[in-house]
């Protein structure tokens, strides 16, 4: 028996052709290869996707809960360092939480007396003016030299709009508003008993959804936790102090320049603020519509300068040194996220939508360590 007289393995046998060989591997090793790795992404892309829909989708079916719950976060978050002031000089977590809530309270309702006792001490005479001015635009488009607006079409518009406010289709959209109001006064009560809880336990209920880690990821855990109450409380009283001087600024122009509703208007400023650059250019429209039709166009002018004057005072002077270079998201990331927010929840997913950035780009920022972002969110360093 010679050396050629024994059988090849079959591994080797040179007369297999390729497609026996392909046959005779590991099934597993087919996704070994570029190809094989690409469909593993990109099934774990469409994993994450569905996840990220199945959360979206409950969130939406209960925003009666999640929304509140949010904003009692944000909220506790902003009032941390009241409370922590309060504990370390003794005072007992139940009467802290007690004059914490309570000063919320008092705040909310001065800022809704004052736009209620401006508008009723001044709507008569704004709707005075608005009347008067409604109709020195339609004498004004008659005067055009192309018919633009008939009197017969502004009469059949007229009618048409005492129709629907008569009609049953008004009164169904009434009902459901009543609904929403209903809706509106459940959530601020369960905002009210979150925000309690939050503020009286929230140290303590974060430590018990801790329990489950232990080590590195504990660690990481509560940097997490410590970041994203850091950068939610100090979104919010930046920008409250950046709403507050905006609003003063534009106030103190509008009497200067004697715009009606001027208090009011202020208190939308103050608002608005809260929804990052369409805000501003929202109030600045209301303020500008508002003198247009009480003052005339001149001082409608004069009113965008000033609304002008004071957003780029507030963003290129007062807002880096109060927010600070932590929280500066670009204004394309701004932007996508209040598309997301708005198309998600309407106005208030718009006010939630950057703060909330803000908080996922600053626990990528301690997600290795208490000042090393994680690996892929890391500076290259060029110089190497």
């Amino acid at each position: 028996m010679g050396l050629f007289s024994r059988s090849e393995p079959r591994s080797i046998r040179l007369e297999d052709s390729p497609v026996e060989l392909a046959a005779r591997r590991a099934p597993w090793s087919l996704w070994a290869d570029g190809f094989g790795k690409l469909s593993i992404r990109a099934l774990q892309v469409i994993l994450v996707a569905i996840l990220a829909a199945a959360v979206v989708f409950v969130i939406q079916s209960l925003t009666l809960v999640t929304i509140p719950l949010v904003l009692a976060l944000i909220l506790a978050s902003a009032f941390a360092p009241v409370m922590s002031w309060m504990r370390r000089r003794g005072v007992p977590s139940l009467l802290a939480t007690v004059l914490t809530l309570l000063a919320i309270a008092v705040i909310l309702t001065l800022l809704g007396w004052l736009i209620v006792w401006a508008v009723r001490d001044q709507w008569d005479d704004l709707y005075t003016q608005a009347e008067a001015g409604v109709q020195n635009l339609i004498a004004w488009v008659q005067t055009l030299p192309f018919e633009f607006l008939s009197p017969d079409q502004i009469d059949d518009w007229l009618g048409a709009l005492g129709d629907f406010v008569t009609s049953a289709q008004f009164g169904s959209g009434a009902i459901a508003g009543i609904g929403a109001v209903a809706s509106f006064i459940t959530g601020l009560v369960l905002l009210a008993v979150i925000l309690f809880f939050f503020l009286k336990d929230g140290p303590q209920m974060w430590e018990f959804l801790l329990r489950p880690f232990q080590g590195a990821h504990y660690r990481r855990a509560q940097r997490i936790g410590n970041k994203t109450v850091s950068v939610l409380g100090s979104y919010v009283r930046g920008t409250a102090t950046v709403a507050f001087v905006d609003a003063v600024g534009i106030l103190i122009g509008l009497l200067i320049l004697q715009v009606p509703l001027a208090v009011p208007l202020a208190v939308l400023v103050f608002l608005l603020a809260f929804i990052p650059i369409v805000g501003a250019t929202l109030a600045g429209i209301l303020a500008a519509l508002v003198a247009l039709v009480a003052n005339g166009w001149v001082n409608a002018l004069i009113v965008v300068g000033v609304v002008v004057l004071v957003n780029q005072l507030e963003g290129n002077f007062l807002q880096p040194f109060l927010m600070g270079r932590s929280m500066k998201l670009h204004a394309f990331v701004i932007l996508v996220a209040l598309t997301v927010g708005t198309a998600l929840g309407g106005i208030v997913g718009a006010v939630l939508a950057v703060p909330i950035a803000a908080a996922v780009w600053g626990v990528v920022q301690v997600w290795d360590g208490d000042n090393l972002p994680a690996r892929w969110a890391r500076p290259k360093d060029f110089a190497s």
